[in-house]
């Protein structure tokens, strides 16, 4: 019965996608290049306006403060086998691949210490910010 649900929801979905066509579509350039031209200038203005120190110590503290410790342990809880947590406390990109492979992390072992070193250090995250190993704590 499962599969020919699935089958009619794939003929289905089939049918409704089959008359779009890609000619309806248009991108207008001009447009484009305007916005990437205002958006550089902008980041480019705030960029000079900022001294080196200045910007160091403002994107180590907005980074640390950013991260809200409840979102990483509802997304571990919920997306932890995928590695979604480790993405939003800005871990490399490997790590997250290395939670899919290994499928959820070593069979959701990972994501699972992960969530109670979450939970046990939730006043400061900030060593889990940006930590580049495999293993979090």
């Amino acid at each position: 019965m499962k599969k020919i649900l699935f089958v009619f929801a794939f003929v289905c979905t089939m049918l409704t996608f089959s008359n779009v066509k890609a000619a309806n579509y248009h991108v207008n350039d001009a447009k484009i290049d305007v916005l990437f031209e205002q958006a550089s200038s902008t980041i480019m203005m705030n960029l000079n306006d900022m001294s080196s120190d200045m910007m160091a110590t403002t994107t180590l503290n907005s980074t640390v403060k950013a991260k809200d410790p409840i979102v990483a342990i509802i997304l571990d809880f919920f997306l932890g086998g995928l590695g979604v947590h480790r993405f939003y406390l800005g871990t490399k990109v490997m790590t997250g691949v290395g939670y899919i492979l290994t499928c959820g992390g070593f069979f959701g072992l990972m994501p699972l210490v992960d969530l109670i070193v979450l939970a046990i250090n939730y006043d400061d995250i900030s060593q889990f910010v940006d930590n580049p190993k495999f293993f979090m704590w």
